[in-house]
């Protein structure tokens, strides 16, 4: 194995340490200017050739990346992540709290109907599942969470949910709503 000069190791660490490509003034600035950092460069290119990884210069910066052909080892299959609508945000948290649940229910809470859309994506997720149907006149659907949605959330079982004031003290209710409920206990305080 041939001996790799201090240099040409300098260069390969600040190349390895970089967040972003760097041009050569940047490695000359990084490990000093008496060093050639393009015969360096050379150097680097030529030992990493034919590796996982190769050094690559794109348009006058340098970095290193996967090898062409390595690729498809590294590529996997990645969920991104998807936000919940407010809606939907409202509607899980309804079905665990109240589970389970009917769409009458659920739109009775929240005041407004809720879309088709918004419980298919909360069935999507594997958050929510269909539980039956409640015994009454037209025998509604009703809905309750999933395992995944315990296991997502990191909870053991629903009595894990936080409770009224754990979310005050998170700071997570709408400030309106607070205030609205303060001033119910106010005024149910001067009735008595």
């Amino acid at each position: 194995m041939t001996e790799i000069s201090d240099d040409v190791r300098a260069i390969e660490a600040a190349l390895f340490a970089a967040e972003d490509p760097l041009t050569l003034n940047d490695l000359s600035q990084a490990v000093g200017e008496d060093v050639d950092v393009r015969a360096a460069l050379e150097e680097l290119q030529a030992h990493y050739a034919g590796r996982g990884i190769n050094l690559v210069e794109r348009g006058k910066r340098w970095h290193f990346e996967t090898a062409p052909d390595l690729a498809h080892v590294l590529r996997r299959e990645r969920e991104e992540p998807r936000k919940l609508s407010r809606a939907a945000t409202e509607t899980l948290a309804i079905i665990a709290y109240h589970e389970p649940a009917s769409r009458a229910e659920i739109e009775s809470i929240r005041g407004v109907q809720i879309s088709k859309g918004t419980l298919d994506v909360l069935m999507e997720a594997g958050w929510v599942r269909p539980a039956g149907r409640r015994e009454t006149p037209g025998r509604p659907l009703i809905y309750a969470t999933t395992p995944v949605f315990l296991q997502h959330f990191g909870l053991e079982n629903r009595r894990d949910l936080p409770g009224l004031d754990d979310l005050k003290a998170a700071g997570l209710l709408d400030p309106v709503d607070a205030a609205l409920e303060e001033l119910e206990l106010e005024s149910a305080e001067q009735d008595d």
